[in-house]
């Protein structure tokens, strides 16, 4: 037991999720919100991920409620890919923390703590460090947030498409995005010209180099998986003139995922 509980720990150690306000409204943090978010991709065994859901959602929910109610955290999502390439040797869950500000590595070990949320459950029946593997983390600063007016995140927040940009240029990316393309989303989902809820951007901060093949990342969030599948403008809505995003993405392709939004915690 103390061998899982400290593997455990060592886990949570190697996941530390510094803090985008990425709530389960999904409002991300504003300009000054100096926080930093860290993505983790994990990959469960098939055989295991009705258990790894079961067992996230039912004890590890709990623990990120327990550290949110007592400040040291913002927000605790799972996410769930829905379909993908190489999917043998690919992530199939995405995990998102928020710290409001990041703690020093001595001070995590109480916040994950399971069995002080479940003292009368075996840490060898909650834990999931067992069921697969990490296969990357990536740290980033959230730029940017719109979401439709008078949404309601129980019934529209339900699928996820994040899309990976290689920007020749990402903070010109970035820019641009927040300068076009949030204001002329944020109307046409207010007005019902798009299927799409709510929409926003983030920079990568770490890793990057040559075999990073993205620096900034833009997400859609949609009611159902036909919506994230097949997203479109509603007949005689007029997009704005892209032509400063298009530079400063380059000639480099986008790609991108669509995740199922399996259960968020949140201090909002």
């Amino acid at each position: 037991m103390k061998n899982l509980k400290t593997k455990r720990l060592k886990f949570v150690f190697a996941t530390v999720l510094v803090a985008m306000i990425f709530n389960f409204q999904i409002v991300l943090a504003q300009e000054e919100d100096q926080s930093i978010s860290v993505y983790q991709y994990r990959k469960v065994d098939d055989d295991k991920v009705n258990e790894f859901i079961e067992r996230e959602t039912k004890y590890w929910s709990k623990v990120a409620q327990k550290a949110i109610d007592e400040g040291k955290l913002g927000f605790w999502a799972l996410f769930q890919k829905v379909g993908g390439y190489d999917m043998p040797n690919s992530s199939n869950f995405l995990f998102i923390n928020t710290f409001p500000d990041l703690p020093d590595m001595d001070e995590m070990g109480g916040m994950w703590d399971a069995q002080a949320v479940f003292p009368d459950v075996s840490m060898e029946d909650m834990e999931t460090y067992s069921m697969g593997v990490n296969t990357s983390m990536i740290f980033v600063k959230s730029e940017g947030w719109a979401q439709a007016e008078g949404v309601n995140p129980l019934e529209d927040f339900k699928y996820l498409a994040m899309i990976y940009h290689n920007a020749d240029s990402p903070g010109d990316l970035i820019n641009a995005e927040n300068e076009i393309w949030a204001p002329f989303i944020k109307s046409a989902m207010d007005n019902g010209q798009t299927n799409q809820k709510g929409w926003g951007n983030a920079r990568i901060l770490s890793p990057t180099g040559e075999e990073i093949k993205y620096n900034t990342i833009s997400y859609d969030i949609y009611p159902t998986l036909k919506d994230a599948l097949n997203s479109s403008l509603t007949e005689g809505t007029e997009a704005p003139d892209m032509t400063k995003i298009f530079e400063a993405e380059g000639d480099n392709r986008r790609s991108s995922v669509v995740y199922r939004i399996v259960h968020v915690v949140s201090a909002n």
